[in-house]
């Protein structure tokens, strides 16, 4: 099987939309429903936004997987200005364990040797995914914090 990686741009409000509407087979998960895509104008605003870094893996025009990411500033300039947020990570469930993830991690290391981004850090949230990090070349610090959210009513 061969693919290729591109990353997201304008001009693939198409493709995010098809992403979107598949993404329960491309999450390790238990999502039943899909979720809404962005409308036109937002998925424009998404695809222009500088910070927004997001892999497609592509089989001629079907989308195999994806991985999204984005680049934070940095409050302070000790060491970097900024950081990369690996945010997530999917593969269509019939492409699992044939490298396609490890392929869009490398994307994304190729992307943050080239943008100076010396740091990149993730949340995992289940043995598999952890493992799949550390095979990457992630690892972690013994203790780690406790992930909270908090959801408010837009006004």
């Amino acid at each position: 099987m061969t693919w290729t990686i591109r990353r997201l741009g304008p001009g693939d409000e198409a493709a995010l939309r098809v992403l979107t509407l598949g993404d329960f087979d491309l999450d390790v998960g238990d999502q039943a429903e899909p979720h809404e895509p962005l409308d036109v104008a937002a998925a424009q605003r998404y695809l222009t936004d500088p910070s927004v870094v997001h892999w497609v893996a592509f089989q001629g025009e079907e989308i195999l997987g994806f991985l999204y990411a984005h680049v934070l500033p940095l409050r302070y300039t000790r060491v970097r200005p900024r950081e990369l947020l690996f945010y997530e990570i999917g593969v269509r469930s019939a492409h699992r364990r044939r490298g396609i993830g490890r392929a869009l991690v490398h994307a994304m290391t190729q992307f943050m040797a080239v943008e100076g981004l010396a740091e990149v850090w993730v949340l995992a949230d289940n043995p598999g995914a952890v493992d799949f990090y550390r095979a990457c070349g992630f690892s972690s610090a013994n203790e780690q914090p406790t992930y909270m959210t908090r959801a408010i009513e837009p006004e």
